[in-house]
């Protein structure tokens, strides 16, 4: 449809485009509500899991064509707003923009969303921007210190989980805490964003934009926030262990020291769907042993077991995950006599030559070929498996995430080559587009997905744009949540004396 205002060749007066643009930021805004409500609930009941997606944030980026960065923010004020109904209602009633909300979410409660959202009202989104972080500096203050003890604790959870817990004092957690954050930064988890803008200019719009208000800083600003999930900081930990190992056994004149030993049988290593196919070294090497050898049905307790796959000493682990190591190891092999004893070890072979490496990852530009993934910490994945078969040859080889690479082995994704690139498929043999296209809308629709009664004036506050008194606001902030915390105290001594 085309709006027959735009066949006019005369432009409309500048007030009635102002007031049409802020009807349609109203819109907008009530729209996002309602989008950010079924997002919500697509996410409550996991519906990015069907596409294999690791969260419904990357879900999110890569279905609806939405930075990565925006998507996580999308999926936390999602998941936020169900337990702020009044915040959600001003934000459904267009009175609360998209960019104020996300700044409540970060510091509101059910105590006090009623006094915040009264405040945000009159307040301009970069004032609320600033009210939150220094209600959050504040709020933050008198958190527990921590102990100056030093202790590393370690201990299986169950069969297939292992928990760490530390102590350490400050100065040292913040060394950890710096080295797992540069790590974070060097593995680059495939759904961060990589488009944010530089610290300098940023200081430099905060400091311009505080001395319009009138305000001056007289400390540094706060670092930008980011999300530091448990998930990343684990694979964080790891990727500084496994660097560490790595690096000592390229020098080491004994490497075992350095590698973590993980024992598999032939058919583990081939998968449960092609048991026989397996590279011609092995089966020679089954063949002999067949020779000297009329029984091969070994129980699960002996060395040749087939389906063996378990830490040197330690817990057995899926087949998935010894599938997506097998890619990039070092193989060792090792025949066994019928009572277990190592008759033969055959010589280290490595996968991937520094050369061949280097080309894969040039080719892929150096960054995870999954849909929707932009990682740049890639290993190298044998399309056809090397255990059954496949070449380690550049057409056989394509660069994945850690995270796709195990889910492509424990989902059984299908790749293959195709003249621009690579295909993927899910099992049920749906396609995964590197990027789907949006579905085509009515300009109208935006009034009809939602419920809000929208004016050229709903979006600006009455009151707004004036200057914010920063200490001020903080101040009401806190001591209102003083107050209700005493009268919460107050009642229950009440209550109490009462019952007695």
């Amino acid at each position: 449809m085309i709006d027959d205002q735009n066949l006019n060749t005369d432009p409309i007066p500048v007030e009635q485009l102002e007031a049409r643009i802020c009807e349609l930021a109203g819109h907008l805004t009530a729209a996002t509500c309602r989008f950010l409500e079924l997002v919500a609930d697509f996410d409550a009941r996991q519906g990015w899991s069907s596409w294999e997606m690791p969260s419904c944030a990357a879900w999110l980026s890569w279905k609806c064509q939405i930075a990565p960065g925006t998507a996580r923010e999308h999926v936390r004020v999602a998941r936020a707003l169900p337990e702020l109904p009044l915040i959600r209602a001003e934000f459904a009633a267009a009175r609360l923009s998209y960019a104020k909300v996300r700044a409540l979410t970060r510091i509101a409660d059910a105590d006090n969303e009623a006094d915040l959202a009264q405040m945000a009202l009159p307040m301009t989104a970069g004032q609320l921007e600033r009210f939150a972080r220094a209600h959050r500096r504040v709020t933050d203050a008198d958190g527990a210190r921590a102990r100056t003890r030093r202790q590393l604790r370690w201990g299986w959870v169950d069969d297939h989980e292992f928990s760490f817990r530390g102590q350490l004092p400050p100065e040292q957690a913040a060394v950890v805490l710096q080295a797992l954050r540069a790590a974070m930064g060097d593995l680059e988890h495939p759904h961060d964003d990589h488009g944010d803008v530089p610290a300098e200019t940023r200081a430099e719009a905060l400091a311009r934009r505080d001395q319009r208000d009138g305000t001056a800083w007289d400390q540094p600003l706060p670092p930008p926030p980011r999300k530091e999930d448990t998930e990343s900081l684990a694979d964080a930990l790891v990727g500084i262990c496994a660097d560490y190992l790595a690096g000592r056994a390229a020098r080491a004149d004994n490497p075992d020291t350095y590698h973590v030993i993980i024992h598999a049988g032939t058919a583990a290593l081939a998968g449960p769907d092609e048991p026989g196919d397996v590279p011609a070294e092995t089966r020679k090497a089954l063949a002999a042993l067949a020779e000297t050898v009329p029984q091969l049905a070994f129980p699960e307790s002996h060395p040749a077991w087939p389906m063996r796959r378990h830490l040197e000493d330690g817990a057995a682990i899926s087949p998935a995950t010894l599938q997506t190591i097998a890619c990039n190891a070092t193989i060792s092999a090792m025949l066994h006599d019928p009572d277990g004893n190592v008759l033969n070890v055959g010589r280290r072979t490595r996968k991937l030559s520094a050369a061949l490496r280097r080309a894969v990852r040039e080719r892929d530009r150096h960054r995870c070929r999954y849909p929707g993934c932009e990682s740049r910490r890639v290993d190298a994945h044998h399309i056809r498996y090397w255990s059954r078969g496949g070449e380690t040859k550049l057409a056989n080889l394509i660069s994945l995430c850690k995270a796709y690479h195990h889910l492509v082995h424990d989902k059984g994704i299908i790749i293959t080559a195709t003249g621009g690139g690579f295909a993927f498929h899910l099992p049920a043999g749906a396609r995964l587009s590197n990027s789907p296209p949006l579905p085509a809308g009515s300009p109208d629709a935006i009034t009809e997905c939602h419920q809000a009664e929208i004016t050229s004036t709903t979006i600006l506050s009455p009151h707004s744009g004036g200057r914010l008194d920063l200490n001020m606001a903080v101040w009401v902030a806190v001591t209102n949540a003083e107050v209700r915390a005493r009268r919460r105290q107050q009642a229950a001594q009440t209550a109490q004396t009462q019952a007695a």
